[in-house]
């Protein structure tokens, strides 16, 4: 069964191909110049750290190398996934929360929803999304070290966190189960504040089709 049949199945969500989010993962102060571009907005000094997951909680996409001031939404806007949306060489729809641009393959939730079809769209919408936030306490409860501050050079914290995924996707392939009982340290940036016209055309389009039951 392939990813968008999976997702479906989760939540009733149709044509997804995978969930993105960010993540901080704590550091040491990197020293220098641009050592404040590393503190985040609860006061930390982290990376910010973008995960596309897979309907089996694998990571099928991550980039390791903004710091944790750089907001989520400027992550995906200068990533190569996003690129590859864009030429249409990746197929199907993103999911991600109110931080994202709403685009004709990223789709977010609707703030402030009004009418059943829009609230059908978010229960779906949240429930699907899940899998990405599952997805970081499985990962950071697999890999303690990435639940607390890594004190090692930045070159070396990137070739960790980047082993770590390798080894959970491993992990995943192999069925190994792991008690999820780490809560992520949540640093949200704030909801992008316009969606342009045409992105919320395209979604309410999308939820006249599918969600107006």
């Amino acid at each position: 069964m392939n990813n968008n049949n999976l997702f479906f199945e989760i939540g009733g969500f149709p044509v997804v191909s995978g969930c993105i989010d960010g993540t901080h993962i704590e550091i040491k102060n990197p020293g220098g110049e641009n050592a404040e571009v590393f503190r985040n907005r609860k006061g930390w000094m982290s990376l910010n750290i973008q995960v596309i997951a897979g309907p089996r909680c694998e990571i099928l996409d991550i980039v390791i190398r903004w710091p944790g001031s750089a907001h989520d939404s400027r992550i995906f806007n200068n990533s190569a996934v996003r690129l590859r949306f864009e030429q249409e060489l990746l197929t199907g729809l993103l999911l991600g929360d109110s931080t994202y641009q709403q685009t004709h393959y990223l789709f977010t939730p609707v703030l402030n929803s009004a009418t059943r079809a829009q609230n059908l769209y978010n229960n779906a919408h949240i429930r699907t999304r899940n899998v990405v936030e599952r997805t970081f306490e499985i990962w950071k409860s697999r890999f303690r070290c990435l639940a607390t501050c890594l004190q090692y050079k930045l070159r070396n914290v990137v070739r960790i966190i980047a082993a770590t995924a390798v080894l959970h996707n491993i992990a995943i392939l192999r069925g190994e189960h792991v008690q999820e009982d780490f809560v992520d340290r949540v640093v949200d940036g704030p909801p992008v504040a316009v969606i342009p016209a045409r992105g919320n055309a395209i979604r309410a389009a999308f939820i006249q089709r599918h969600f107006n039951i």
